[in-house]
């Protein structure tokens, strides 16, 4: 069983992240379970979701000690860090956490500027770092994520997706 929690700020699109995410896994075969929460402000105010992948039946749908976070932020990665496993992987948004917390697995990706500069707008950030998250955690094929993607988004916006999750999954050798 593995426990990620994406986290940032409200319209950064961690949520449908975690969805698409979580939908490849049960495509795959797998249990998954995502659960999300917002800050009262919405747009802005710090959000996370959470995602369980397993082979098994998952009884508690509730993330305890996460194996991945991911911070696109510095308030996401102050508040939500705290719990990771000691052998877990904190992803952060490099640009946008300037303080990473002192942890001794970081991966460090400057996500949104990947997606200003090369897809054209900071709102697929959210497929560069779900590429990311493919990569890292290895629980869901690309492809499979690919696919689930193309039927997620608007039409008109798939190649950007695409190409914004394939920038992602090449950001970590």
């Amino acid at each position: 069983m593995k426990q990620i929690r994406l986290s940032g700020s409200g319209g950064q699109g961690v949520i449908t992240a975690a969805i698409i995410f979580a939908e490849g896994a049960v495509k795959e075969g797998k249990e998954a379970v995502q659960s999300q929460s917002y800050g009262p402000e919405a747009r802005g105010g710090a959000s996370k979701a959470e995602v369980i992948i397993s082979d098994q039946a998952i009884y508690h749908p509730k993330v305890t000690t996460p194996d991945i976070v991911l911070a696109m932020t510095q308030q996401a990665a102050d508040k939500y860090y705290d719990d990771l496993h000691e052998d877990g992987i904190l992803i952060v948004d490099e640009d946008l956490v300037p303080n990473v917390p002192n942890f001794p697995n970081v991966i460090k990706v400057p996500i949104t500027r990947i997606a200003v500069e090369q897809v054209g707008k900071s709102l697929f950030a959210n497929m560069v770092a779900l590429g990311l998250l493919v990569k890292v955690s290895g629980l869901v094929s690309f492809d499979v994520i690919k696919e689930t993607v193309a039927k997620r988004v608007p039409p008109a916006t798939i190649e950007k997706n695409t190409m914004a999750l394939e920038l992602g999954f090449d950001a970590v050798k």
